[in-house]
């Protein structure tokens, strides 16, 4: 286990490779060989947070504004984000996503939300490149529909919570999440 005594945050280091897979012996980019590996049912949670004063966070949760119903428009463009981060991040694989999940967690003493993002597959390699993905586009698309109203909104903290499945084995992020309403065994 690594920790940062400067950092809140201690985070669990199951087995750490000493270098960077997408890059060959001479430094160069390249998309990693999964061919041999197996196929395993890989499950990777992220979140973040988008803060914004009490009025857009008003606007929001009582579904007023000019755009159209915020949160869910936000949880399709997450969904169409993690289907198709393999075309947004140059080393990714495209993966055949079995299920994504966004939740979205008001916290009203913050005006916040809280976005969490669930996204499984079975598949070669993993999805915590979609998780992540997912929860910034969501995050970016309550910018988009709010920003008329609110343009000093802060889209924070979007970080990986938990990976399962795969060579690697589990990972997850030992502080608890901020908050969660995703399936207790896939969020704890």
């Amino acid at each position: 286990m690594i920790s940062n005594p400067q950092s809140p945050t201690k985070l669990n280091i199951m087995k750490q490779d000493s270098h960077f897979t997408h890059l060959d012996k001479n430094g160069g980019a390249r998309m990693v060989d999964v061919s041999n590996k197996p196929i395993t049912i890989r499950i990777a949670i992220a979140q973040c947070v988008i803060r914004m004063s009490l009025e857009t966070f008003n606007i929001i949760i009582q579904e007023k504004a000019q755009k159209g119903n915020v949160l869910e428009t936000a949880r399709i463009a997450g969904i169409m984000a993690a289907k198709k981060t393999s075309e947004l991040i140059p080393l990714c694989h495209p993966l055949p996503i079995s299920q994504v999940q966004i939740d979205f967690i008001p916290q009203k003493e913050t005006s916040s939300f809280l976005i969490q993002s669930m996204v499984k597959t079975d598949a070669k390699t993993g999805v915590e490149m979609e998780a992540l993905t997912s929860v910034s586009v969501a995050a970016l698309t309550i910018y988009d529909m709010c920003k008329a109203v609110e343009k000093g909104m802060i889209i924070s903290d979007i970080h990986l919570v938990k990976k399962t499945g795969g060579k690697s084995g589990d990972w997850h992020r030992l502080s608890p999440p901020l908050s969660s309403s995703l399936s207790p065994t896939l969020a704890e």
